[in-house]
């Protein structure tokens, strides 16, 4: 074999390396599996005071999670954001993550989500569930640089549901 093709090939590895690693980030973000810690004892005045998530990494490759941040709508104001310190999750498998729950009404979030709690609990409607409001935001890296956001919007109700979950791909 001559200096250029083994050159060539060193090339094409170095180039595909970087580039599958970002791929399989990207795809394994669209796949994530997530929860609160403590199946099905998910409360969002547990949420508003810190806490920790199991993230399920449904893929056979390494996946790099920069940021989790989970923000909180009632009637289109925000009412503070979840954050989720970075990861880097093993293939198959779960981890979790502390985050911290930051707000500039926390009295007010404090006083709707104890609301919602009751009325997903069975408890008497006092508050619209429909506009209540979470979206996900999750960021990777591409190359390593550049960031890759995602970001899901589904209700108060869908979230508390999903959060409470009982099972996730990794267990």
């Amino acid at each position: 074999m001559n200096k250029h093709s083994i050159i060539t090939i060193i090339a094409i590895i170095v180039i595909i390396i970087p580039m599958t690693y970002s791929v399989s980030n990207i795809v394994g973000v669209q796949q994530l599996e997530y929860r609160w810690d403590s199946p099905g004892e998910f409360s969002f005045f547990a949420m508003l005071n810190g806490g920790e998530m199991e993230f399920c990494n449904t893929i056979p490759f390494w996946m790099n999670l920069q940021k989790f941040e989970v923000l909180t709508f009632y009637q289109s104001e925000h009412l503070g954001s979840f954050t989720v310190n970075p990861t880097i999750i093993n293939p198959y498998s779960s981890i979790i993550n502390e985050g911290v729950f930051k707000s500039e009404e926390m009295s007010e979030a404090q006083h709707i989500f104890m609301t919602f709690d009751f009325e997903f609990n069975g408890g008497n409607i006092r508050l619209d569930p429909n506009q209540f409001i979470i979206t996900i935001n999750t960021e990777t890296p591409i190359l390593g640089i550049i960031p890759y956001s995602s970001t899901t919007q589904i209700s108060g109700f869908e979230f508390d549901k999903l959060m409470n979950s009982e099972d996730l791909m990794c267990n």
